[in-house]
């Protein structure tokens, strides 16, 4: 099927099937006409990749979820350097964790002119889904494992387990956890699995009342903490999904008089500067998040102006960093 046909097929003009497979400006239902027409014949032109090829335009869009994170700037930090280096700048945009900010920056990306997008990715929602698989340039997906997507990511699964081993191993009985929502299927999901496999394989329970969501900051880690300490069992040691949730921890059992390590051990994750300068310095899994973005910026290198690309998994290692905290 040649552009003729396929234009015909798709009921649109040869010029807007033109400017679809070069990132050119087209109306939503041009658009809809065509990836609809795509779907059902599975047409995709060789000049589809020459045209991107000759037409980079040396903007690259960076998602970012929260901007003020530490995480997320080091992870924007490596990115640059790479971009800068091979002479392409980023459009980096702030979505204050908002999922919905997501979907409109994604859609932005994805009908203006930039040779691909990384995105920072903490929930998928159906629409994220929807919105992703229509994205006709490269897509890295940074700090979650999404099929079909190239993406570089963390074993936050093999850190929590690690720190939970750690405290368990220093003769804590009884654990309790401090997450953040499993729809986060990296801070979320796979770190509260950690953290529970690691209770199973010691033959460890945990009460239910140990167990809480938090937010992303330290004044919800401090909430959390004063919930579970309110209850008639004390737990002896808390690991925390994120280095600011333990540091808000550490705060409330440093303000009523409960010691760390002796009384109860506490760990995070992310290795952030806050857990160095807390009241007790904080044991952590150290994440390589400039490491992250510097191979999420040389994977979209690779992926642009390519036809096809085959999605590839990095997922890095962590290092535990062990400190005061859990220094019985």
């Amino acid at each position: 099927m040649n552009i003729s046909e396929f234009a015909e097929y798709a009921g649109v003009s040869k010029s807007a099937v033109s400017r679809y497979f070069n990132n050119g400006y087209l109306g939503d239902d041009k658009r809809e006409k065509i990836e609809k027409a795509i779907e059902e014949t599975g047409y995709s032109p060789s000049i589809s990749a020459q045209a991107i090829k000759t037409r980079v335009t040396k903007l690259v869009g960076v998602i970012i979820p929260k901007l003020s994170s530490e995480s997320c700037a080091r992870i924007t930090e490596g990115i640059s350097q790479v971009l800068y280096e091979h002479g392409y700048q980023i459009l980096l945009v702030n979505t204050a964790n908002d999922y919905n900010k997501e979907i409109e920056y994604l859609d932005l990306f994805r009908q203006n002119r930039v040779d691909g997008v990384i995105f920072l990715a903490t929930v998928f929602t159906d629409v994220h889904r929807s919105l992703l698989k229509k994205m006709h340039i490269p897509v890295v997906i940074t700090g979650q494992e999404y099929k079909g997507f190239s993406c570089v990511c963390h074993d936050d699964f093999g850190a929590a387990y690690a720190l939970t081993e750690l405290m368990l191993h220093k003769g804590a009985v009884c654990p309790a956890y401090i997450g953040v929502t499993d729809d986060d299927k990296a801070a979320g999901e796979a770190r509260h699995k950690g953290f529970l496999k690691a209770l199973a394989d010691n033959d460890i329970s945990l009460d239910k009342h140990n167990s809480v969501t938090a937010e992303f900051n330290i004044d919800s880690g401090y909430s959390c903490a004063k919930k579970i300490f309110s209850g008639r069992e004390h737990p002896d040691c808390i690991f925390c999904a994120t280095d600011n949730i333990a540091a808000g921890a550490i705060l409330y059992c440093r303000e009523n008089g409960i010691k760390i390590p002796e009384d109860v051990m506490i760990c995070g994750v992310g290795d952030s500067k806050i857990g160095a300068i807390t009241a007790v310095s904080l044991t952590s899994a150290r994440l390589h998040y400039k490491t992250a973005g510097i191979e999420a910026a040389q994977m979209l290198l690779n992926s642009i102006g390519r036809a096809s690309n085959v999605p590839k998994i990095m997922k890095l290692d962590y290092e535990i960093v062990e400190r005061e905290s859990t220094n019985r």
